[in-house]
């Protein structure tokens, strides 16, 4: 298979969140890159070994590992299976999250803000630090981290969510600087809002129409799809973007979208 066909081939990647929603069509389009595939996932085995059952059905190879990002023993075990089954990690995408509660900030307490700063920025810091070795000995090693376009307009509501989102953000950018002599690429992509499970619970949420109803509003003509970030994060992991770090690429179409942050968590 030429180098066009698998851009990615002889690489492995490491997916967070990678069983559903924007996290899955990343692991598929990486897969079809050529990478072989690490899908992490936090509580749906089920979700997570379809995606890698895709993967082998296309003749890439990916393996599902259970691990919540916060949780640093857990973390540091699946790094290590991943090693053994798959080799050296040299591709990151930091994907895993969860929602705020939707709280005002009069009315948010500590433990939520620590509660998003651990799954969002602390909890990824951790996985990478345990990382950098293997990104640094790569003849590449690239960490993309998928934040949010609510970063930017900062609707009530979010402050936990979008707090913790721009923590992740400023490390990102600072980490990006510091890793450049070591080939390490750092990037970031901000989708805005996105036809997914927890896209469709944002509305719900909200009172607005469904996600579907929405398209016609949205540029473009419809919502974001999972395959769209995807599409840009299989390109700054690409040859293509070898002169590319420390960049945010926000995926709205070019339009601010609905600022809903609160949803039930799943």
């Amino acid at each position: 298979m030429s180098d066009i066909a698998a851009p990615l081939a002889g690489r492995t990647a490491l997916v967070t969140g990678g069983s559903r929603g924007v996290g899955r069509a990343v692991a598929l389009r990486l897969a079809a890159g050529g990478a072989a595939v690490a899908v992490n996932y936090r509580r749906d085995a089920a979700a997570a070994e379809e995606v890698v059952a895709g993967i082998a059905a296309e003749g890439g190879t990916a393996v599902a590992y259970r691990a919540s990002v916060d949780d640093t023993d857990a973390v540091a075990t699946m790094v290590q299976r991943i090693r053994v089954d798959l080799g050296p990690i040299d591709l990151l995408v930091s994907n895993a999250g969860t929602a705020s509660r939707g709280t005002p900030v009069a009315d948010t307490d500590e433990q939520e803000y620590l509660r998003l700063l651990r799954v969002h920025t602390l909890g990824p810091l951790a996985l990478i630090r345990s990382l950098l070795p293997d990104l640094r000995a790569a003849p590449r090693g690239d960490v993309i981290v998928v934040s949010s376009a609510i970063v930017d307009t900062a609707p009530g509501g979010g402050a936990a969510y979008s707090m913790a989102k721009a923590a992740m953000e400023t490390a990102a950018r600072t980490l990006a600087y510091e890793e450049r002599a070591s080939g390490v690429r750092v990037n970031i992509v901000a989708p805005g809002l996105v036809a997914t499970d927890m896209g469709e619970r944002l509305v719900a949420a909200s009172g607005a129409p469904t996600l579907a109803d929405l398209d016609a509003r949205y540029p473009f003509g419809r919502v974001a799809r999972p395959e769209d970030i995807a599409g840009v994060v299989a390109f700054l992991a690409s040859s293509a973007a070898d002169y590319l770090t420390a960049q945010r690429i926000r995926i709205d179409g070019g339009g601010p979208d609905i600022p809903i942050v609160a949803v039930p968590e799943s």
